[in-house]
């Protein structure tokens, strides 16, 4: 007898909703509508594929796809292998099902592009019908079948005499959605397969109602073609690129890897683009345009080119718009990392003028690439252009007028000293942008006769002159006065003579002195608390700005000589604030406040003394 809960434990199957599994498609799995084309030449190209396996000895091109379309038909007919009823059955009604994986077809799936059984549903997003008709080539005399499928799900299947089809492969036509005309125009069609299909290996033409068919790629991929010279096959791969692109390549890479079937090119900008910005890059898979978004197939470091290959070996993604990350993707990125590696060599070897103008506007991107890579750091760091006290100027020709080599922590630190340092022969390079102050410290390991070393106030200062025992004492009362009003930022007053003479202060301050000053001020604001401890258990002797007058400077040798006390106050803080002025770094708002009163006070005692 049947247990009573044999029917709740038997065995059911998933049902399918194909319209909400076709928006499924639409919306998340494939970016655009026009994708479909795209899908039925794939499948052509594929069937293409497994004929030359049955019937090797055909010649190149005996075998070709053909398109057309009026406005309200899309056809896309191809000589491939065809389909037998049951092939119909077990293929094109069974969702995730792709004939590719049948060992009677193929014994490996890398010949074909499509592997996932779910490309000819993109038509349904711009037909409610998708009508098939194929021949086998597999067996002699097979009948032609047709299929018709329908985005409700349902599908009829005919078998008809083989004069439906004169010859083996597969028709399949699509009458379009009113509203999918955009996809689906002549015009769109063609633009499309071209698009998509330009390097494909076989023969491919589109014809429309008014005319005879015209070939979608009439020219193999012009790095499989030959020409004359080297120069004739560099402009024409220049050609290419712009084509592509949109803008002149700097130069062309040429880039081959025979072990994964990738050939290609890429292009270098000729203008330099922010730092991390990646290109995306057209990735085509066995001539199919995939992607044209693969940033994946570069390292980061190379935004400086823009690249397009044809590879055999790389695995799509189920929606063929993208790479799967496996390890044949990372080994292709490694290989055309070192490709790229190896033009800039053969530029800083053989090119002087390529080199200079590709350094010009790639700097960063080298840079970048040379913090890791001890060979491009060794050929190319001397080339490097670099912020210094000399000019923007090479490493190379810094390190021939400076045996030892400053190197400053930041911008506003190379800014504030520049000019007295430059007074005082010392040799400093702004290392305040990206990369700049780990690489010019490596200088040494490519020059060694060179020593370079991290710029502190103290260095500074010691080339300061000092002034003359009676001039010091004469000045004795202001620099006090001046010591007392800066006293509220943490800052010293000297009196010194340095060049140029036109410069009245120097504002000697570093970013972690004013780090450590603002976590002192914020224990003392805190005492008691518990936070206040924790900030005092850290606090340190906290270091002191120093403004440096220059006694050689006339305003600052008239400034010393005040003998009122406010006014004296009032012009220490006038140049604190010029000083701090002319470092370029931010101003707190207490040093907003104190050069907007100075000024106030300074114009209003020159009022007074003029009436």
């Amino acid at each position: 007898m049947t247990p009573p809960d044999a029917t709740a434990k038997a065995d059911r199957t998933f049902q399918v909703d194909l319209r909400g599994l076709v928006d499924l498609l639409s919306h998340h799995l494939y970016s655009s509508p026009r994708v479909y084309l795209r899908e039925l030449l794939q499948n052509a190209v594929d069937a293409l594929t497994a004929r030359h396996g049955l019937e090797p000895a055909a010649p190149a091109g005996a075998f070709g796809i053909r398109l057309y379309a009026d406005g309200s038909a899309v056809r896309v007919e191809d000589d491939g292998v065809g389909l037998t009823e049951a092939d119909v059955h077990s293929f094109l009604a069974t969702i995730g099902r792709s004939s590719k994986r049948a060992d009677r077809i193929a014994e490996q799936r890398g010949d074909f592009i499509g592997q996932f059984g779910i490309g000819l549903l993109s038509c349904f997003l711009v037909a409610d019908e998708i009508h098939v008709l194929s021949r086998s080539a597999r067996v002699p005399g097979a009948p032609a079948v047709e299929w018709r499928g329908r985005g409700d799900g349902s599908y009829t299947v005919r078998t008809l005499p083989a004069s439906a089809r004169p010859g083996p492969g597969t028709t399949v036509t699509l009458t379009p959605r009113a509203d999918a005309g955009e996809w689906t125009r002549p015009a769109q069609v063609h633009a499309l397969a071209r698009h998509f299909g330009s390097l494909l290996r076989h023969p491919v033409t589109f014809e429309d109602a008014t005319g005879s068919p015209v070939p979608v790629n009439p020219e193999p991929a012009p790095w499989a073609r030959t020409q004359p010279t080297p120069g004739a096959r560099a402009r024409e791969l220049s050609a290419y690129g712009e084509e592509v692109f949109g803008f002149t390549p700097l130069a062309t890479i040429e880039l081959d890897l025979p072990a994964v079937g990738l050939k290609g090119i890429a292009c270098v900008l000729p203008e330099a683009v922010p730092a991390g910005r990646r290109h995306g890059h057209r990735v085509h898979v066995k001539g199919m345009l995939l992607s044209e978004q693969a940033e994946e197939i570069l390292p980061e470091w190379a935004f400086f080119v823009r690249c397009v290959v044809d590879a055999e070996s790389l695995r799509p993604t189920a929606s063929r718009e993208s790479l799967y990350e496996d390890d044949t993707l990372a080994a292709v990125r490694d290989a055309l990392a070192e490709r790229l590696r190896d033009w800039i060599s053969r530029a800083a070897a053989s090119d002087p003028d390529l080199l200079a103008r590709f350094l010009h506007a790639h700097h960063l991107a080298v840079k970048s690439l040379a913090v890791h890579d001890d060979e491009i750091l060794r050929m190319l760091l001397p080339w490097l252009p670099f912020e210094t006290t000399d000019g923007r100027c090479t490493l190379d020709e810094f390190a021939r007028g400076h045996r030892t080599v400053l190197v400053t922590s930041s911008v506003e630190e190379f800014r504030q000293i520049a000019a007295i340092a430059s007074a005082a022969g010392l040799g400093v390079v702004n290392g305040g942008y990206t990369y700049d102050r780990d690489l010019v410290h490596r200088l040494p390991e490519i020059r060694p006769e060179v020593s370079v070393a991290d710029l502190d106030p103290a260095t500074l200062t010691a080339h300061l002159d000092p002034v003359d025992r009676e001039t010091e004492l004469a000045a004795a009362a202001y620099l006090a006065l001046a010591r007392d009003a800066l006293a509220v930022f943490d800052c010293d007053v000297a009196l010194r003579t340095f060049q140029p003479a036109s410069a009245p202060a120097l504002l000697v301050d570093s970013r972690d002195a004013r780090h450590e000053r603002t976590r002192s001020q914020l224990a003392r604001e805190q005492e008691g608390g518990v936070w206040g401890d924790i900030l005092g258990a850290l606090r340190q002797e906290a270091p002191r700005a120093q403004l440096v007058l220059n006694q050689l400077n006339p305003l600052v040798r008239t400034a010393v000589a005040i003998d009122e006390p406010e006014l004296a106050r009032t012009s220490a803080e006038a140049l604190y604030g010029q000083a701090a002025l002319l470092s370029r770094r931010p101003l707190r708002p207490a040093e907003s406040s104190l050069i907007n009163r100075s000024f106030l006070d300074l114009l209003a005692h020159a009022l007074r003394k003029d009436r």
